[in-house]
């Protein structure tokens, strides 16, 4: 296996590499001569960089030859750099990036160290960009004084590399997982939510806020928490430093006419009739922020495409102005329309949504996260109690009764979870002492039911163990339910028994099936007369 080469690529330092003339330069620290003295590093090739002048030329000469006094084998390679200003950040980036595209590295056959002791702050940061970003793809050496005495010792000095690839370093890697954590944590509240499509969506959201400041967009059907999970994307951004303005949110469904742009983009006095005062506007107002637009699919064709300019140069005209402002925010864009069907219809610029649909995120209604009813309840207990000061809760029954309700397939809410938080704040505000009984819960279900447009009779099952006082699992409903179809097609008791235990019955020498069923149904107080009932009312409104 062929060793690999170890280059190191590093700056003239024009004040701590110059050590005078004569042998007393060999008692004196110089990073770049020190680099090559260490004991247990071995630079097979340098890559020095220094200045155009001629006192620049000279000095790197002179470093050179010392190299290859204390270290032979290391071949030095002098390279002049035109850098006016070392200190211009715009400068040195771009002639130390120039330096690294046009660099042959092989890393098959040679592993790159960058000394980032000499030059000045800003090419050593620099350095650290472009190693961190991989357009160098090497380690960061340091060098410094031993601290020791003796002459040699303290010419020598010491090194330490460090790897900025931070999968190596467990605890580093530990703490920026933990953050991620923390990053969705925040952007689901603290509800441990349970739907697995949903939890992705959101580790999805986490990695593109902290990443990155295109536009968002968000869609899925009224209250499934677009607005809510906005604001949260706002307080995550704020909290990694990557806006310090406010956020602004607008519902694009009211903006018409006049008011529509008046209210985005500001106007000048006397813009329009009635305008006796200039209007800043929402996007300058969300300069250095977050501006979510909400309902993007309902704005005016006008403001799509003076929003297109805003997004794309940060620059637009106010009503009646014939002067540019500035409004540098991020978007949020919020919808529970098709916007590529609006496309179509002629209703929605293409080219806007091109631009805003970078990284879009759907979430699903509640009807679609029945796991994620249970937690949400809890979350809305305790907002009850943080709002009112007091907290309520259910009673185990009628939490079960509400739960079996909430979850069933029948369960459609079309209001989503806006509809959910006002269904537990009513029992909340109506619970005494602080708990939900079962006789608020079939209150609250039968009001849920009118809004729904079900009738009582749909759900006869339901009805049924209600009365009987049964408060049973889901994983038990979805049983009894299957187990009364096939009952309701059989001939006879036997007959469904025989349907329903055709494998183990052949391991009985009498099996007595019909007794099995009777039995079975009697765990739900459900007699072999009720099963046709219950069955036949559910499936004549399915």
């Amino acid at each position: 296996m062929q060793v690999k080469k170890t280059v190191a690529i590093g700056i003239l330092g024009t004040k701590l590499d110059r050590a005078g003339k004569g042998e007393q330069r060999w008692n004196r620290w110089r990073p770049t001569i020190s680099l090559c003295q260490q004991p247990d590093l071995v630079i097979d090739r340098l890559e020095l960089i220094h200045g155009e002048a001629r006192w620049d030329t000279d000095l790197a000469l002179k470093v050179a030859a010392d190299i290859v006094q204390v270290s032979p084998e290391t071949e030095v390679r002098l390279h002049s750099m035109a850098m006016r200003n070392a200190w211009d950040f715009e400068e040195v980036y771009a002639a130390l990036h120039d330096f690294a595209a046009d660099y042959p590295f092989d890393t098959e056959r040679e592993d790159y160290l960058v000394h980032i002791t000499t030059g000045t702050h800003v090419q050593q940061i620099v350095w650290f960009l472009l190693a961190e970003s991989r357009h160098v793809p090497a380690k960061l050496i340091q060098t410094q004084p031993s601290g020791l005495r003796d002459d040699v010792s303290a010419s020598v000095g010491k090194h330490v590399v460090t790897d900025l690839d931070l999968q190596r370093y467990d605890q580093i890697a530990k703490r920026f997982q933990a953050e991620r954590l923390e990053g969705t944590e925040l952007l689901k509240s603290g509800i441990e939510t349970r739907n697995a499509a949903f939890n992705r969506t959101i580790e999805q959201i986490e990695r593109v806020a902290v990443r990155s400041r295109a536009p968002i967009f968000i869609s899925g059907p009224t209250g499934a928490g677009k607005s809510f999970l906005a604001r949260q994307i706002y307080e995550l951004k704020r909290g990694r430093h990557q806006i310090d303005g406010p956020f602004v949110e607008v519902n694009c469904a009211t903006l018409r006419g006049d008011t529509a742009m008046s209210t985005l983009f500001g106007h000048t006095k006397g813009a329009f009739t009635g305008a006796q005062q200039a209007r800043e506007g929402l996007l300058r107002s969300a300069h250095k922020g977050v501006l979510f637009l909400d309902e993007i699919g309902e704005l005016p064709l006008d403001e799509q495409a003076m929003l297109l300019k805003a997004i794309e140069e940060k620059k637009f005209l106010p009503m009646g102005s014939d002067k540019e402002v500035e409004s540098d925010f991020t978007l949020i864009a919020g919808t529970n329309r098709d916007l590529h069907q609006r496309v179509i219809e002629g209703l929605f610029r293409e080219d806007l949504l091109a631009r805003i649909n970078i990284w879009t995120f759907v979430l699903p209604g509640l009807a679609n996260r029945s796991e994620d009813i249970e937690p949400n309840i809890d979350f809305e207990l305790l907002r009850y109690a943080r709002d009112h000061g007091h907290m309520v809760r259910f009673n185990i029954e009628a939490r079960r009764r509400y739960l079996s309700f909430a979850t069933d397939r029948d369960a459609t809410w079309p209001g989503n979870f806006r509809q959910l938080s006002a269904s537990i704040t009513r029992m909340a505000t109506l619970a005494d002492s602080g708990r939900i009984d079962m006789a608020l819960v079939e209150d609250e279900l039968e009001r849920l039911r009118l809004d729904w447009r079900i009738p009582t009779a749909s759900d006869p099952l339901s009805e049924h163990l209600a009365e009987a006082g049964l408060e049973i699992d889901l994983y038990d409903r979805l049983q009894l339910e299957s187990v009364l179809r096939i009952c309701s097609t059989a001939a006879s008791q036997a007959d469904a028994g025989r349907k329903l235990f055709a494998h183990s019955r052949s391991a009985k020498a009498s099996p007595n099936d019909s007794d099995r069923i009777r039995k079975f149904l009697a765990r739900f107080n459900i007699t072999w007369s009720q099963v046709h009932e219950l069955v036949a009312h559910r499936h004549a409104l399915t």
